[in-house]
């Protein structure tokens, strides 16, 4: 069955920079599309970050020029590079996954989720 894990989550001081990963298994990586979203504590989930099959990419407005999300199809692994964090950055990130071309790029539609691992910024 499909299967998301995510890591690289830690504290960092604001400006610093991070790199999550998300280790994917149980269908082929190349064929899915994928995204990373983030919530913070009593808000909504919110997309930051998708990628389609072919490597076209978007970004939440708040975390373009300093967000990058890139996959290496050999390792069956999402990445998600932060850069100039900031406190409102601090969240739980997720990954998630869909069969096939992108439908839901920054949307909530996924149906496939990782648990989470969590990003604290402090200023």
């Amino acid at each position: 069955q499909v299967q998301l894990v995510e890591s690289g989550g830690g504290s960092v001081q604001s400006g610093g920079s991070l790199r999550l990963s998300c280790a994917a298994s149980g269908f082929t990586f190349s064929e899915y599309s994928m995204a990373w979203f983030r919530q913070a504590p009593g808000k909504e989930r919110e997309g930051v970050a998708a990628i389609n099959i072919v490597g076209r990419t978007m970004y939440a407005e708040s975390v373009k020029g300093r967000f990058t999300i890139s996959q290496d199809n050999a390792k069956n692994t999402l990445y998600l590079q932060m850069n100039s964090l900031k406190p409102e950055d601090t969240a739980m990130y997720y990954c998630a996954a869909d069969f096939g071309s992108q439908v839901w790029w920054l949307r909530r539609g996924y149906p496939y989720w990782g648990q989470g691992t969590q990003v604290t910024v402090s200023s």
